[in-house]
């Protein structure tokens, strides 16, 4: 018999309000911890390094009950938002000074994550895991060794035979692309290593056939800019960092401001990671052609373009093309993230992001989105800036136009229906004199040819007076016949 009285007797309704009660708690401390690990880096009253400092304090507390949500949290952030990789290596290197076993569990994690991103074909995802581990290493939470190893391992994958050469060019891709983050680190710690990963790269992309090449580029010639296959110039580029020792000005490390703290932690080392075998069903991506449209001369007076063949320039149009993918669905949210750039003030961002449109328009064999996406965000980027970026599209129109005689065909094709439709949204205003050099030329020169299909794609956003009035007088053999009714019954002799 129960010794409990009958007022102390617990019905159901209220063990199940508590247990309710305590889920929902749990639930909004979830929440809590997701936005404030989201929210690190965004622009607060309080400098970075003391929300980091912060931030890794309230996880740490929390880690015995929330340990397997901040862990996922972690992850995600880490290979969903690339552009903040720094800040969140840097919470987890303090994490892993305050609690040694989170963070084996979290390079655990992580390497699940790559290994997964690897076997389902993600490789964006796996890049980013890659760049993720290795930026550890500058956070005293893996071991350089073992990164290299795992780097040697990725080589070794780049080697095989009997194999797609697009699976071997992703792999050494993925390297190079990893080596501005870690390679001042490897450097002064491992630099034979180092040498010796550098020296297997160069004599694969010296074997290597680049058939594909001439079928990619935008136009026939080099001049004024050579048109360079990705892997060739990306270790051009890497070549550079190489010469100026590693040193490159555009990765924010906020992991040294707590140097004193991380180099005291332990290191963990990654387990041996082997890339998974080529299935024929695997789909790797394609190379491409790098687009150059601008160079520092074409810029005037304000900061420097980077060189084509520094890194910065390969750091700045990866961030923006990631922006372009993440947002090309929602034109305006794409436009205000494009020139909210977090480093506008030290690059030329209007011609920037010109190029990397126009790169991503003009990409062989077809661009990644569709062509009305491009013309839409470069709509709203002409609306939000106003005073700057309608210039600059204008002259990198002027300069396309002038090069045009090399441009390959499916180009020009995209390049004529961008131009009438971008003409249709501002009231078909071009300063068409300006091209009264295509007046002389023959009839099938791609120079006319173009003013000829604008006016056709132009006629059919607009309607004929309008094109009749847009055109100067001596411009008038490009205006498209008038489209009337042919009503064959009303004819003379029907």
């Amino acid at each position: 018999m129960s010794r409990r009285r009958p007022h102390e007797e617990e019905d159901g309704y209220e063990r199940a309000y508590r247990k309710r009660r305590r889920v929902s708690e749990n639930q909004e401390i979830e929440d809590r911890l997701e936005s404030l690990i989201l929210r690190v880096g965004e622009k607060s009253t309080s400098s970075l390094e003391s929300n980091l400092e912060g931030l890794a304090s309230v996880l740490e507390a929390d880690l015995s009950t929330f340990r397997a949500k901040i862990l996922r949290i972690l992850t995600d952030c880490a290979i969903r938002m690339p552009e903040k990789c720094t800040i969140y290596t840097t919470l987890v290197g303090l994490l892993n000074a305050k609690n040694f076993n989170f963070g084996g569990e979290f390079v655990e994690y992580m390497v699940k994550t790559f290994k997964e991103s690897l076997k389902n074909c993600k490789w964006d995802m796996a890049r980013y895991a890659l760049r993720f581990l290795a930026d550890l290493v500058n956070c005293h939470v893996i071991s350089a060794t073992s990164l290299l190893q795992l780097l040697d391992n990725m080589i070794d994958a780049a080697n095989e035979d009997s194999v797609p050469q697009v699976r071997r060019d992703w792999y050494v891709f993925a390297i190079l692309s990893t080596l501005p983050w870690v390679g001042r680190e490897l450097y002064e710690k491992k630099e034979k290593a180092l040498e010796h990963l550098l020296v297997q790269i160069e004599v694969f992309l010296n074997k290597r056939t680049k058939k594909h090449h001439n079928a990619l580029r935008v136009w026939a010639v080099d001049t004024p800019h050579p048109q360079e296959e990705y892997l060739d110039c990306l270790w051009s580029q890497v070549r550079k960092l190489r010469q100026d020792n590693w040193a490159e000005k555009h990765i924010p490390r906020p992991y040294l401001a707590f140097d004193s703290i991380l180099c005291e932690a332990l290191q963990h080392n990654l387990p041996s990671i082997l890339p998974p075998p080529h299935h024929d069903s695997y789909q790797y991506p394609m190379p491409w052609v790098v687009f150059r449209l601008f160079d520092y001369t074409d810029c005037p007076e304000g900061p420097i373009l980077p060189g084509a063949h520094s890194i910065e320039r390969f750091l700045i149009e990866e961030h923006l093309h990631s922006i372009i993918e993440m947002y090309h669905l929602e034109r305006k949210d794409c436009a205000a993230h494009l020139l909210n750039f977090p480093y506008k003030l030290k690059i030329p961002l209007e011609y920037c992001i010109v190029e990397v449109i126009f790169a991503e328009l003009l990409h062989m064999p077809t661009p990644r989105y569709l062509e009305i996406a491009y013309g839409s965000i470069l709509i709203e980027l002409c609306k939000l800036q106003p005073s700057t970026m309608p210039q600059v599209l204008a002259q990198a129109t002027e300069m396309l136009f002038m090069r045009i005689d090399s441009m390959n065909v499916s180009c020009f094709d995209r390049f004529a229906n961008w131009f009438s439709y971008h003409l249709s949204n501002f009231q078909f205003r071009w300063s068409w004199e300006d091209w009264d050099t295509c007046l002389t030329l023959d009839e099938e020169h791609p120079k006319p040819k173009f003013v000829r299909e604008t006016m056709l794609k132009s006629l059919r956003l607009s309607y004929h007076q309008r094109i009749r009035e847009i055109l100067p007088e001596g411009f008038s053999r490009f205006i498209p016949e008038k489209p009337e009714p042919d009503y064959k019954y009303a004819l003379d002799g029907a």
